[in-house]
């Protein structure tokens, strides 16, 4: 979104001579889709607070929406329902709350009791329908590295269809068919931790030293289940400026699709490229950068 707004003030000329579609409307998308799934009340956006690396982020969304930028202290179950409660002691119910901390941190008395950022009961009050979560708790298994193994088998069993796109080639070692082919071409592999996130846990194979490749097959030997295993993409190059001259770097996009009362999927989305030369990571917590996506008009 920001991208965006930057790109026009710096080239104007670019959205006058060519026909995209424009993507400012992500925050209008995320009020609709939160109005819609609510169970009536206000919107609140929950952040583990100023010191989370995308609080920014979090702020900005609230600002852009009209939601309340919220902490676990200021949210406050109440009967069956939930309530947001400011410096003065004023309750107003609310109806969604748009989370952005994790499943374990929500309720400490219903996941980790050790939280001291998640809200006592707000799983109950869910539970009774009484109040919206996005994303859902749960939703994080999707985010498994492990199933995306199985989307193409997903697709075929429940659609009933052959995927339009194709998976990179993937094996999980779990299954010994998998481990085998993983052992026998090792070398030409990345292997990535199901557990991780941000571009952590991924390893490639060819930068390994020996001692380094004998103890990872050791701990694949052990947990087959830790790691998906893929054939290394030569994905996309993008040109980026650095120190004033355009370079070629690894990029990435990263699609936004919100689920309400319909499916939505944002004309845009976040690219990510990497700024060092021989990297595949493009994570921003691995010092990746973005780029304005530009979708053309029909």
């Amino acid at each position: 979104m920001i991208a965006r707004e930057l790109c026009r003030r710096c080239s104007p000329a670019t959205y006058q001579k060519n026909h995209l579609e424009d993507n400012r409307n992500y925050a209008k998308l995320l009020k609709e889709t939160m109005d819609g799934v609510s169970a009536g009340g206000i919107n609140v956006i929950l952040t583990p607070g100023r010191y989370n690396a995308a609080y920014f982020e979090h702020s900005y969304l609230a600002e852009q929406t009209g939601a309340k930028l919220v902490n676990g202290s200021e949210l406050k179950v109440s009967g069956d329902c939930l309530y947001y409660e400011d410096y003065s002691g004023r309750k107003e119910k609310v109806g969604a709350v748009y989370r952005r901390i994790s499943d374990e941190y929500l309720d400490p008395l219903n996941f980790n009791p050790e939280s001291l950022i998640g809200i006592p009961h707000i799983f109950d009050v869910y539970r009774k329908g009484n109040v919206a979560l996005l994303n859902a708790p749960g939703n994080g298994a999707a985010d498994d590295k492990g199933i995306y193994y199985f989307v193409p088998k997903m697709i075929r069993y429940y659609l009933d269809q052959e995927p339009i796109l194709q998976n990179a080639p993937t094996c999980l070692p779990f299954y010994e068919k998998d481990k085998q082919f993983v052992l026998e071409h090792f070398d030409r592999l990345v292997l990535k931790d199901v557990a991780e996130a941000g571009g952590y846990g991924v390893v490639f194979a060819d930068r390994m030293t020996a001692e380094e490749k004998e103890r990872f097959l050791a701990l694949l030997e052990r947990e087959p289940r830790r790691f998906i295993a893929q054939e290394v993409i030569d994905f996309e190059d993008l040109d980026i400026m650095e120190k004033g001259e355009p370079v070629p770097r690894k990029a990435d996009l990263r699609a936004f699709v919100l689920s309400g009362k319909e499916t939505k999927v944002w004309k845009s989305g976040l690219t990510r490229f990497s700024r060092n030369p021989d990297s595949f990571i493009v994570n921003s917590s691995q010092g990746g950068g973005f780029k304005d996506t530009w979708v053309l008009s029909q």
